[in-house]
């Protein structure tokens, strides 16, 4: 900021002195007594509305990022709550209060309704219940049969039904046929659904006698046939036999029998007859859980009310009520408990960013006090020889910044509130939305604060005592202080704990703040080493670069050697930012791959083609069409069969069976390779000779095999029968495996197919980028319509892993940070360029006068701009470089990457890596960025005339 002219600088006499560079005269002030003062806000504002324009703009940015931070936090885990409980089996998303019921006992339906809202009442909060989806009723607890000759028998067994009375049936289901059932205690009437009617030749009329306890059968009369309204929600889906009849195979492994499962819907008010049922009645009320209302904050609060509905307080009071045997069972706390687990995972990864883009925003907010101090500093340092106080020159400048960061911070949090609302929540406020708000006031307050005090406190720290005008200060003439070495020393020791904590428990306690800063720490520890390091390689390039043809050379070598000191920010802000991208970077790539690896892994290749039932044989032609499929590179036709019994070494072990494969070994070795699914040399799986249908019989055949673990351990190294419908043969494990890509499961055995009896072809993996759409065609051209068939593709496997709110939340604000930590950095050498920007105009133009020509002025300027944003780059990609293998131990992706735990089975676990572009890109664009901006500023700056900065006693 220029000074301010003399006639409105009369506030300055309470500060100690007038800013003008002689004193007002007395004789003019007495001549005019009553003359109106200028504000000295006002007039500092009024002089340089171009700067406070610019911090307004800083601090509204910055405060807009800081209030958006919690509340985009609280959105993406409030979601990913309610995504959990939305997305769970309907048989997890309830609450069951149950009472048993004694034989002949009766209970009245209004009762039930009236204990419906009583027990509704005690459930603690935040547990909130669907009102339009609970059921109360009473039930059978095993199935009942079906006595009727009509009454369908699949392989002569006869139809159990599960009989339950609901409430509130017509509101659920549509009439197709007859009346809503009635009845009473004495005289049963039910209705079913369509589709059990159909499955069971059921009509509105029919008579169902199932057993009673007395020996004399229990008739129930079907007054009705209905439709469900929305079957996939909790009234239906809890108990699917209610809705879909199932036809099911009895657990005989002798003998294959199947039997029809169905279900009858009793009217309330004939509930009391199956107390004279065989079936175990018992009485229900079924809670399903509303999450519209819950946010990220009801997690834990959640979980302990789960717990106290387990065993604490809450059930005895439910006792009250049912009586002293009701019980209460859920799976909520299951899946209330894995979601927190992996909130409690994903938080401090994420913290990480937010602790970097955090610090960049500080040292970026500094270098903006930096800025102004300096251009003042002429007429602070007068001030101070005038005998101005400090309290004084402190409160003047508080008042500057503070009118000016105030109002854009509150802007900023305005934007914030209006920008980010969260989820939407029945009765949350219009205005600021369901995310919480004082952690977004909170942060916009801390950002004004931050922006108010850093002129100030910079200043008062810097003329705490008067100093010589024009003295030099370079970072080679700089002194080591001693808070310098304190200030250094303190860093190094808290980045050695945050990198020793971090490896040694990981992070397991989200609210461990050091350990996620750890890659902030480590890049503060390079800034520091390269202040020390900077100047020592740019004098030793200086002496060589003396015997070059021209001055340019090294001139700007000697001036990048003598930068200024306060260049120490903006080297600290390129650092901080590189290895906060370098980190993020690492993250997202760790993320990306495990995902990939995950659907490899689930897939077996880039896509698999089998059938729906297993052992399905493929149709001939098949791996032809498959083949000649868009985009397939391979395919690789395999034998599966699954269920094989596996010898038992001991009497007493239990029976064990697993999936039998038969391959080509050559073909497969190279996918195992490919894929890093199990890789093995093919010649283990060297064929004996034996195979096809001239063995059968040959029993002594001893087949080289590949085996899980467990598998091999069977075995016990020695030679074992196997009777299969591919052979009989004996099979000798040759090499053990954890996974292998024909198979999902952890057991399994890969023998040659050429050695087999019976060749069939019942899956193909497929290799390449196969066309999905051209994929499934050919495979339908050989099977026909009949959809026995499947085709799984890894690109699709893998987008099952990103389906959590939670994850892809987190995901999104990770980028979203490391690109605020790029544009702070922008913004970074912007400001070091436009601080030296008047000095360096000072240099060219002298220069120009002892002929440097126009053209070697830019380039003066352009080079002496490079070295040290190189070695900002420098620094940054080897922090970035040396924090990931530091940390790396301590990290596990696998939550981050993967969204449910079957996905990422095979994966036991997800480390980081170093991301190779993550270095590279970020510290080439910060030399490139720098190397523009100095290039733009040196043709600005050689555009000007040259008298403004040659004037006789400048200040400069």
């Amino acid at each position: 900021m220029s000074d301010v002219p003399r006639e409105e600088s009369r506030p300055m006499q309470s500060a100690g002195a007038s800013p003008d560079h002689r004193p007002a005269p007395a004789a003019e002030s007495e001549k005019a007594p009553g003359r109106a003062v200028a504000p000295w806000v006002r007039t500092r504002l009024r002089a340089a509305p171009g700067a406070a324009a610019g911090l307004a703009l800083l601090v509204f940015v910055t405060a807009l990022l800081a209030a958006a931070l919690p509340r985009v936090v609280d959105s993406y885990e409030t979601e990913g709550l309610r995504h959990a409980l939305r997305t769970a089996p309907a048989h997890r998303a309830v609450l069951e209060i149950t009472d048993p019921l004694p034989p002949a006992a009766s209970r009245e339906p209004e009762g039930l309704r009236e204990e419906q809202e009583e027990l509704r009442a005690l459930l603690p909060a935040p547990l909130a219940t669907d009102r339009g989806q609970t059921v109360h009723g009473m039930r059978t607890t095993t199935r009942v049969v079906g006595l009727d000759p009509w009454l369908p028998k699949p392989d002569g067994e006869p139809v159990e039904f599960f009989a339950a009375s609901v409430s509130d049936l017509p509101a659920h289901a549509e009439l197709r046929g007859g009346r809503m059932p009635a009845g009473t205690p004495k005289k049963a009437e039910a209705a079913v659904t369509a589709a059990t009617a159909k499955a069971l030749g059921i009509e509105v009329g029919s008579v169902v006698h199932v057993p009673g306890i007395g020996g004399d059968p229990i008739a129930v009369t079907v007054t009705g046939v209905v439709e469900p309204h929305d079957p996939q929600r909790s009234y239906w889906a809890v108990s699917p036999l209610l809705r879909t009849p199932s036809l099911t195979m009895k657990p005989d492994p002798m003998q294959t029998t199947y039997y029809w499962e169905a279900g009858l819907l009793l009217s309330p008010a004939s509930g009391s007859v199956l107390t004279s049922t065989t079936g175990v009645p018992e009485v229900y009320w079924r809670y399903p859980v509303s999450a519209d209302r819950l946010a990220a904050r009801d997690g834990e609060p959640l979980a302990a009310a789960l717990d106290s509905l387990a065993g604490g307080p809450v059930l005895a009071a439910v006792r009250e009520v049912t009586g002293p045997t009701g019980l209460i069972s859920t799976e909520l706390d299951e899946v209330v408990a894995a979601q927190l687990a992996s909130r409690a995972a994903i938080s401090p990864v994420v913290a990480v960013a937010v602790f970097g883009i955090g610090a960049v925003a500080v040292v970026v907010v500094a270098m903006t006090g930096g800025l102004f101090l300096a251009r003042r500093d002429a007429e602070l340092t007068l001030l101070r020889a005038r005998g101005a106080s400090l309290t004084g020159i402190g409160l003047r400048l508080l008042g500057e910044t503070s009118v000016v960061a105030g109002p854009a911070a509150a802007l900023g949090l305005v934007a914030a509130v209006a920008l980010v609302r969260g989820p939407d929540t029945p009765g949350a406020p219009a205005l600021t939305g369901s995310a919480p708000l004082l952690p977004a006031v909170l942060a916009a307050v801390l950002v004004a604060l931050v922006a108010a005090l850093v002129l100030p406190v910079r200043a008062v720290l810097r003329h705490r005592a008067p100093r010589v005008h024009g003295a030099r200060e370079d970072m080679i003439d700089a002194k080591t202080s001693r808070r310098r070495t304190v200030v250094e020393l303190t860093a190094l020791v808290l980045a050695a704990a945050a990198i020793a904590s971090l490896r040694l428990r990981g992070t397991s306690d989200s609210g461990d703040h050091l350990v996620s800063a750890a890659p902030v720490l480590v890049g503060v520890l390079a800034a520091f080493a390269l202040v020390r390091f900077q100047p020592l390689p740019l004098r030793w390039l200086a002496r060589p670069a003396r015997r070059l043809r021209g001055a340019v050379g090294p001139l700007a070598l000697a001036r990048a050697g003598r930068a200024s000191a306060t260049g120490v920010l903006p080297l600290l802000a390129l650092v901080l930012a590189l290895t906060t991208a370098a980190f993020g970077g690492s993250v997202l790539a760790g993320v990306t791959d495990a995902r990939d690896r995950a659907a490899i892994l689930a897939t077996g290749a880039e896509a698999r083609v089998e059938g729906r039932t297993e052992g399905l044989l493929l149709p001939p032609g098949t791996v032809e069409a498959v083949r000649g499929a868009k985009g397939v590179r391979e395919a690789l036709p395999v034998q599966i069969e699954y269920g094989v019994s596996l010898p038992s070494p001991g009497s007493a072990d239990s029976p064990m069976s697993a999936p039998l494969v038969a391959v080509d070994p050559a073909a497969y070795a190279k996918l195992a390779r490919r894929t890093g699914n199990g890789a093995f040399p093919p010649g283990l799986l060297a064929t004996t000779g034996k195979g096809g249908p001239e063995a059968v019989g040959d029993t002594d055949r001893v087949l080289p095999a590949l085996a899980s673990p467990s598998v091999a351990a069977r075995f016990a190294g020695r030679p074992a029968l196997l009777n299969t419908a591919t052979g009989s043969f004996h099979v000798k494990v040759v090499a053990v495996r954890d996974s292998t890509p024909a198979v999902r499961g952890e057991d399994f055995l890969v023998v040659n197919a050429a050695d087999v009896t019976n060749r069939r072809q019942t899956a193909v993996l497929v290799g390449g980028a196969p066309d999905a759409k051209a994929l499934r065609a050919a495979v339908a051209g050989k099977s026909g319509k009949s959809g026995d068939f499947t085709v799984t593709l890894a690109s699709e496997t893998r987008e099952a892993y990103v389906d959590s709110p939670l994850q892809s939340g987190a995901e999104t604000l990770y980028a979203a940070a490391i690109g605020a930590g790029a544009a702070y950095a922008v913004v970074a050498v912007l400001l070091s360029l436009t601080q030296s920007g008047p000095e360096r105009a000072v240099l060219l133009s002298r220069l120009r006068t002892m002929g440097l020509t126009r053209r070697q002025g830019r380039r003066l300027l352009g080079l002496e701009a490079l070295p040290p944003a190189v070695f900002a780059a420098l620094g940054g990609a080897l922090a970035g470089w040396a924090t990931v293998p530091l940390l790396a131990p301590g990290i596990d992706l696998r939550l981050l990457a993967l969204a449910t735990a079957e996905g990422g089975a095979a994966l036991a676990g997800v480390p980081l890596r170093v991301d190779p572009w993550s270095l590279v890109l970020p510290a080439v664009a910060v030399v490139l960025l720098t190397g523009t901006a100095a290039a733009v500023q040196a043709w600005w700056t050689g555009r000007k005339s040259s008298v403004k900065e040659l004037r006789a006693g400048d200040a400069r």
